[in-house]
């Protein structure tokens, strides 16, 4: 009797056992995307990432784990793991209002910014992941959840867990509809290698079919803690040089080639003794500057500024390097306006930088546009290469919409005034921000340098900044090496 009391016992301790492991513990899975500002530093930014992680995050109740990676265009992805909703809302009202990751915070473009939260069963196992790929989605209107479900489950089985380099495959969903599903690699060479064929695979195929395709946000990326290469990037380097005019720190003048610094701003003497000859006549106080948009192409940066430099000032500068060091310098400088006739500023508007992809291409049409309308006069092209539905204007005496430009064109005319464009000097890109720098004539015919900085979206542009200024007589000139 004795020994089938043990054995009965055992045997509902097994089924208990069995129960258990079957009835899996529900957890948070926080999926936040974003970009940082052209101004911030990616080195920088990837160093405090690792110390919010140790000092904020880790700390907050309900924490499980943390993760941050970037993909090849840029744009961040975190994912946190949480024991409930309630920890995961509490951390994040939190982190908004805490002075120690401010720094942080203030480098993340908000505009970017996107957050999902996804009820999981799957305990994270994949510690040895240095890549991973993170899919978000709805279902189709009138999917049956429970054959998604079906579907979602046999993926792995069926697919991935059969491939090399693959660790696991998390999957969830939320109260909204939206689902996830993240696979971790060791590698992302091993990723990479099996994306053609897992998007032939029948079960891929089903799985695919059975989601709503403009929800898809597809995001594939590198962890953090597995790049080892990042540094001090130009872009970084010319945005801390013009920081210095606020902090003093001398650090950024090493960034300066010393036997090599050809300068292009006609006020200014060549080489680095000329910029320090500039530095020693600043008046009490020094020159401050504000970098509203920064941006690189190939060995140049480009950078919109809002200068105290002698009064206030809206500017664009142009910095080429060589070998990591500075060595050549373009600018243009024009007093701050007043807000245009559509209530815009200098210096307001879109800062996000995106479409990475289309760089070439957005180049391709600011320089169409230039040489065909503003060289060539072809006015008939206009809307070829500006969105006539939205044009957002920020030169000073410009209103929105092709409109304005049309006004202004003959607001000129009218006048007896020009604005002629005889030659495009450079274009320069990044993304969806252009810059071109032409000359010509402006007003009652004076020698000209125009600065345009154009924004793009789906091939048109659709936001314009500028700074227009007279280029000075030779013989004010305090270097020979011309404005352009």
């Amino acid at each position: 009797m004795k020994s089938k009391l043990i054995a009965l016992s055992l045997f509902t301790m097994a089924i208990a056992s069995c129960n258990t492991e079957d009835k899996k513990i529900e957890t948070v899975l926080e999926v936040t995307s974003f970009n940082l500002k052209t101004t911030a530093s990616e080195l920088e930014f990837n160093t405090l990432d690792a110390e919010i992680e140790a000092t904020f995050t880790s700390k907050q109740p309900g924490y499980i784990r943390r993760q941050s990676g970037v993909d090849e265009q840029g744009k961040y992805i975190v994912l946190v793991y949480w024991k409930s909703l309630a920890d995961a809302k509490a951390s994040m009202d939190k982190f908004m209002n805490d002075k120690s990751v401010a720094g942080y915070a203030s480098m993340i473009e908000g505009s970017t910014m996107k957050m999902s939260r996804f009820t999981i069963k799957d305990k994270f196992k994949a510690t040895n992941s240095t890549f991973t790929e993170v899919m978000t989605f709805n279902t189709k209107e009138g999917t049956d959840i429970k054959a998604f479900n079906k579907v979602n489950k046999s993926v792995g089985p069926k697919f991935t867990e059969k491939q090399k380099g693959f660790l696991q495959r998390i999957t969830g969903s939320n109260d909204s509809g939206e689902q996830v599903a993240v696979v971790y690699w060791d590698t992302k060479a091993n990723s990479d290698a099996v994306i053609n064929d897992f998007m032939n695979a029948p079960v891929a195929k089903e799985f695919m079919g059975m989601m709503d395709q403009s929800t898809i946000d597809m995001m594939r990326f590198q962890s953090l803690s597995s790049l080892k290469n990042v540094t001090l990037s130009n872009k970084d380097k010319v945005v801390a040089l013009l920081n210095s005019f606020n902090t003093g720190d001398q650090t950024p003048i090493s960034y300066i080639n010393p036997n090599k610094y050809i300068q292009h701003n006609l006020g200014v003497a060549d080489g680095l003794q000329g910029f320090g000859e500039l530095m020693q006549h600043a008046p009490e106080g020094g020159f401050k500057a504000n970098v509203v948009r920064a941006f690189q192409d190939g060995d140049y940066v480009f950078a919109q500024t809002e200068y105290d430099f002698f009064g206030p000032k809206a500017a664009f500068d142009i910095f080429r390097f060589e070998d990591g060091l500075i060595v050549e310098h373009w600018d243009n400088l024009l007093e701050v306006q007043k807000p245009n006739p559509s209530g815009h500023t200098q210096f307001d508007g879109a800062t996000a930088l995106t479409d990475l992809d289309k760089t070439e291409a957005n180049k391709a049409v600011v320089r169409g546009f230039i040489e065909d309308v503003l060289l060539d006069h072809q006015m008939d092209k206009v809307a070829n290469y500006i969105n006539p539905k939205e044009y957002v204007q920020h030169n000073p005496s410009v209103a929105d919409g092709l409109e304005g430009f049309g006004a202004a064109m003959k607001y000129f005319a009218e006048n007896g005034l020009v604005m002629e464009y005889d030659n495009l000097h450079m274009v320069l890109g990044q993304g969806n921000f252009v810059l071109s720098v032409s000359e010509g004539k402006f007003g009652k015919g004076d020698h000209t340098a125009y600065y345009d900085l154009f924004r793009l979206e789906n091939g048109l542009i659709v936001e314009h900044w500028d700074v227009i200024a007279t280029i000075p007589a030779k013989s004010d000139w305090k270097n020979t090496n011309g404005k352009f």
